[in-house]
């Protein structure tokens, strides 16, 4: 679909449809109250029989009778007005183009809605951003014709050039997140290590990043025996990948590290999973199809600073050569790891590379990944954890997370969480049992960085509630590109 600016009169926009929004508790915003009077007050005429109020995500048709040039009005809200925000619009504009689309419409038109915390700018990033991840479908390998898909969307404006840089900025966002959702809804057959790094290089190449594929015996030479020891078990050979931005500013000090779980089916090896619980473990890699899809966005923004993806990939299989309980690993930094459970095989390929992610001398490095049951329980599907050892890293996260409506929420980081994973024949477990095991899991990965770091367990993303107008139900929903390129973007405005 295409997005462009436009200047002039929205009630001369020849579109099969115009997009107008709705605040719950106040009267029509300039360019509604525009557009209402042309239509000699049609809008204002359901409002006021109290058909339309403006709640959030609620939408009006109105057919314009060739009084404007646009065929059809529809108005959707945004609820009351200390409510409007980058995410009110981010989802209005969903909610809009989605009735469009099922209208089987082809061309829309709509403005950059303003509040005392929006600028032009933002709203025409979010209303990009909610379009094209609004529009989102996955048809993956079914044979039937996809469904109907808009052709054009003109975001009208007098400020046409910020108009032009909110889309710009929204798309590039939208592309990352798309990425990481084509990725994470591909089947396991099809979405190996070895075509995951495929398509990490084809979009290196495509966007200007430096991309390195590490194999096997590369891995051996780095003495990644964490990695190798999940892998061993599987006819398809693990990869190591890493992304770079700004590959030639290494040396100025000023790194960003991004680490994502590549665990592209997991079986739990031989602590296997029940046959329910292998349901939707082709999608154990979205903490790795996170930061690819983020570097993309960060390649698009052009980011002032390095910054780094890494993105272990495996998957975690039984077979004769596969690892097992009791079994003693060690990563790459020496220490040893005894395995109590082969289903906790995510935390180890993260161990080695956050060694790896030392090389670059960072100044952060976050870590993503559908890691435990447990934090579900604790956060459901509202919000992911953190854990980290830096309130400067929090604090930035905090910040994205607020700029994109992907929400965390700090969890303690305490020693006693260790207590569990003491080994008589290693230096670590790389489980500890059911209680409290997302803070374990995330001390087991502090005996693995030391640079300031934070890890979000992201696996109560995996279940998608559908709630969200841009977030599709029953597929994946990409979480943690936006966050992650967020994240680098405040890094790089310092």
């Amino acid at each position: 679909m295409q997005i462009t600016s436009n200047s002039g009169d929205i009630t001369a926009q020849a579109v099969d449809a115009l997009i107008l929004y709705k605040i719950q508790d106040a009267d029509l915003q300039t360019i509604a109250d525009i557009v209402d009077k042309a239509l000699d007050g049609a809008i204002r005429t359901v409002i006021d029989a109290g058909d339309f109020t403006g709640k959030s995500n609620e939408t009006l048709i109105l057919y314009t009778n060739n009084a404007i040039s646009a065929k059809r009005v529809i108005v959707v809200g945004l609820g009351n007005a200390e409510d409007v925000s980058t995410e009110a619009i981010r989802q209005a504009s969903a909610t809009g183009t989605q009735k469009a689309q099922s209208l089987n419409l082809k061309t829309l038109a709509t403005y950059p809605t303003i509040s005392n915390t929006t600028t032009v700018q933002d709203a025409s990033q979010s209303i990009t951003e909610g379009t094209m991840l609004g529009l989102y479908h996955y048809h993956g390998q079914k044979t039937e014709d996809a469904p109907h898909e808009l052709d054009e969307l003109l975001i009208v404006s007098e400020e046409e050039s910020t108009v032009s840089q909110g889309i710009e900025i929204g798309r590039a966002f939208a592309e990352g997140t798309i990425l990481a959702r084509d990725l994470i809804n591909l089947p396991p057959n099809i979405a190996t290590p070895a075509y995951l790094a495929q398509q990490a290089q084809e979009m290196a190449q495509s966007v200007g990043l430096k991309c390195t594929i590490f194999d096997r015996p590369q891995m051996q030479a780095l003495k990644m025996g964490a990695i190798l020891g999940v892998a061993q078990g599987s006819d398809a050979p693990p990869k190591f990948i890493i992304l770079e931005h700004n590959a030639d500013k290494h040396q100025e000090g000023n790194t960003v590290v991004l680490v994502g779980k590549g665990v592209t089916f997991d079986t739990g090896g031989y602590s296997l999973k029940s046959r329910d619980g292998m349901i939707g473990m082709k999608a154990d890699m979205s903490g790795g199809a996170a930061v690819i899809g983020a570097m993309k966005t960060i390649a698009k923004l052009n980011l002032p600073i390095h910054v780094a993806g890494l993105i272990p990939a495996s998957d975690n299989m039984i077979g004769s050569k596969a690892y097992r309980p009791q079994e003693v690993l060690t990563a790459s930094n020496g220490k040893t790891i005894e395995i109590i459970s082969t289903d906790a095989e995510g935390r180890l390929l993260l161990a080695d590379a956050l060694v790896y992610a030392q090389r670059f001398n960072p100044v952060a490095v976050v870590d993503i990944a559908t890691l435990t049951g447990s934090i579900m329980v604790a956060l459901g599907h509202a919000m992911t954890g953190v854990y980290s050892n830096s309130d400067d890293v929090v604090a930035k996260l905090n910040t994205s997370a607020d700029a994109t409506s992907e929400n965390i929420w700090r969890m303690p980081m305490s020693p006693e969480y260790g207590n569990s994973l003491k080994s008589d024949t290693a230096d670590t477990k790389n489980s500890g049992g059911r209680a409290g095991g997302a803070g374990v899991a995330a001390h087991f990965l502090s005996n693995f960085v030391d640079y300031n770091w934070a890890h979000i367990d992201m696996a109560g993303m995996l279940n998608n509630e559908g709630l969200i107008p841009y977030q599709p139900k029953h597929s994946a929903r990409g979480y943690g590109t936006r966050l992650l390129a967020e994240f680098a973007r405040q890094w790089g405005s310092e």
